[in-house]
């Protein structure tokens, strides 16, 4: 069994290693088109499935990697929609059911690794949102790393 799941990897833009074999890529969509300046963007998970409701067993992975959409706007068909998908409406019961999913299949003593841009909606007000404080991570710029222990 692989021992890191990412809930959410989009195109795996973060990865130094976008095949890693310890790694389960996840996301709720599959896509291949080409970006406004002719790059190619794939989105091709190893499961396609819901952050919020996962086919794993709980306590299954030493960490999880939880970085969903952060845009609630980005117009439709745009390159940031694209890329890195947009937000429902609902984001905050959303963002809650999916970091509780996330949680469930975390081992005890095991890692979250969650991953978020300030752009549209500030860090503080998602954590509001979660169980659990942070364990550490980053406090400067917009895109923003911590990490959640189980």
């Amino acid at each position: 069994m692989k021992k890191i799941l990412d809930a959410c990897c989009g195109s795996r833009m973060f990865y130094f290693d976008r095949q890693n074999p310890d790694v389960i890529y996840a996301d709720n969509r599959e896509l291949e088109t080409t970006l406004c300046d002719g790059r190619t963007l794939l989105i091709k998970p190893d499961v396609q499935m819901d952050f919020r409701d996962m086919p794993y067993k709980d306590n299954t992975f030493k960490v999880v990697v939880f970085d969903p959409p952060h845009l609630i706007h980005a117009g439709t068909g745009s390159w940031l929609a694209k890329k890195y998908g947009i937000l429902p409406i609902d984001w905050i019961e959303y963002l809650r059911e999916g970091f509780t999913e996330c949680m469930r299949v975390l081992e005890p003593d095991g890692l979250l690794v969650f991953k978020w841009n300030e752009d549209q909606i500030k860090l503080s007000k998602v954590l509001k949102v979660f169980s659990k404080k942070p364990l550490l991570g980053d406090q400067r710029g917009k895109t923003r790393w911590l990490v959640f222990i189980k």
